[in-house]
C-alpha cells in the first residue's frame, strides 16, 4: 500500500463487541494504527500517546482506530486500564493487517507497527511503516494539515 491508493474496506469487532467498518468513517479522516499486542510496553506507550493527543486529533478532523490480533476481552482490558477514548479493533483473523500490508510472514503472530491515514474520500494519505511508539503519535499529529 502507498499514499494515493484506495483504502481496503474492513469489517471487524471492536473491544466492545460492536462491528466496525471503514464505510462508517466515510467523509472523515481516519488514523488506523496497528500495534503488536495489547498491554505491552511499546503498545501501551503508543496508545497513551494517541490518548493524550486525542482531542488535538479530533480538532484536525481525525478519528482514531487501533488494530491488533487481540481478542475483544484483551482489548477491552487494555482500553479500561489506560482509559483510551477510541475503539480498538480485533483483527483476530488477520484480514485487515493482510489487506493493508501490516501482516508479516516472519512474525505472523503480531501485526507490524504500521499506521495508515485514510482521507475523507477513502484514499490513503499516509503509509507509515515500523513507527517508533514513543514519538509516533506526536509526529503524526504534527504532520496532519
Amino acid at each position: 500500500m502507498k499514499a494515493g491508493d484506495t483504502a481496503p474496506d474492513f469489517r471487524a469487532q471492536d473491544h466492545t463487541g460492536s462491528e466496525r467498518t471503514l464505510s462508517e468513517f466515510a467523509g472523515q479522516r481516519l488514523v488506523l494504527w496497528f500495534y503488536p499486542k495489547a498491554d505491552t510496553p511499546g503498545c501501551s506507550r503508543e496508545g497513551c500517546g494517541f490518548r493524550d493527543l486525542y482531542e488535538r486529533f479530533q480538532e484536525k478532523g481525525a478519528q482514531i482506530l487501533g488494530v491488533s490480533y487481540d481478542t475483544p476481552a484483551d482489548n477491552a482490558a487494555f482500553v479500561e486500564k489506560y482509559n483510551f477514548p477510541y475503539p480498538l479493533l480485533c483483527d483476530t483473523e488477520q484480514a485487515i493487517a493482510k489487506a493493508y500490508g501490516a501482516y508479516s510472514a516472519e512474525r505472523p503472530e503480531y501485526p507490524a507497527r504500521n499506521t495508515y491515514v485514510i482521507g475523507p474520500e477513502g484514499t490513503l494519505e499516509q503509509v507509515l511503516d515500523g513507527v517508533n511508539p514513543k514519538t509516533h503519535p506526536r509526529s503524526l499529529l504534527d504532520s496532519l494539515g
